[in-house]
């Protein structure tokens, strides 16, 4: 008797699934691809074949090109040796962001452990109003937050980026949907073992909300190395702008190292989704957030 091959019915639709997800992973790469491709160009090779985007006469080759022509860690060695602009940059921003991220985290454990375990008066409604204002982008309170810091006397200050940052609803709201899966009786041993309320948020539901934790770390992270309005609006000091302004200016003054420096500005976010890519999914599964 011959045999018959089962064939899947479902095969066809699961390829062209295939085929798409990694069409949409290869448009979502070529960026960073190309930024880091770029990078091990000369000077002279991006000015040969970019003049145009830098505003420039001269023998520019047009069309696209990916792959350098020769192999050349001049950029790199510019950037990191020979400059410092660049890495002052690099280590201001890193270090601002880290302030504002350790904030956030401080902020919002307590936070969020209050609006999880606390019978706090009109609870719901202060809850919904900081979820409303988690939705709002961050143009919407520029304005009232320049008013505030000008009163309190902190513009062109590094404080001016820090707190606005450090307070933000979001980490909250997140921390909130953490602590309220810890059950009561954990909180209640702690408390008959004579933990004091400190005690208890930090060395019992934190740990337990570690996942959440570190989520809200490496989010806040983002945003803070990311930002450009902010920098923009609350500092008249152009030397204390953050790496993330700064890159606009290196296209018009130093166009030849902008691949190197978009590297660099990509560095810490690498690394830091490399090192708690699954606390960051496990904080976000246990938040409840889809």
């Amino acid at each position: 008797m011959k045999r018959r091959h089962s064939t899947n019915p479902n095969f066809l639709p699961q390829a062209l699934s295939a085929v798409f997800f990694l069409f949409l992973g290869a448009l979502v790469l070529f960026p960073a691809i190309y930024t880091l491709c770029s990078s091990f160009m000369s000077p002279a090779e991006v000015s040969q074949y970019y003049a145009a985007a830098m505003g420039q006469q001269g023998n520019a080759q047009a069309g696209f090109h990916l792959m350098p022509d020769a192999f050349s860690l001049e950029g790199y060695y510019m950037v990191f040796l020979r400059s410092t602009d660049y890495l002052m940059k690099f280590w201001y921003s890193l270090f601002l962001c880290l302030v504002i991220s350790a904030g956030q985290i401080f902020v919002s454990v307590l936070g969020g452990f209050a609006f999880a375990k606390y019978p706090i008066p009109l609870k719901r409604g202060i809850f919904f109003v900081l979820m409303v204002l988690m939705m709002m982008p961050v143009q919407v309170t520029l304005v009232p937050n320049y008013i505030i810091l000008d009163g309190m006397k902190l513009l062109d200050s590094w404080l001016a980026l820090i707190l606005p940052m450090a307070f933000l609803p979001f980490g909250t709201v997140f921390m909130a949907q953490i602590f309220k899966g810890i059950p009561d009786g954990v909180i209640d041993a702690a408390r008959l073992d004579g933990a004091g309320t400190f005690h208890i948020i930090f060395q019992v539901a934190a740990p337990i909300g570690k996942g959440g934790v570190i989520s809200v770390f490496l989010l806040s992270f983002v945003d803070a190395w990311n930002m450009v309005e902010q920098p923009i609006t609350f500092l008249r000091d152009t030397l204390r702008y953050p790496l993330s302004v700064f890159l606009a200016s290196v296209n018009q003054v130093d166009f030849e190292l902008s691949f190197v420096c978009g590297v660099l500005a990509a560095l810490p976010m690498l690394l830091l989704f490399f090192f708690f890519h699954e606390e960051l999914t496990q904080g976000i599964e246990l938040s409840g957030v889809r």
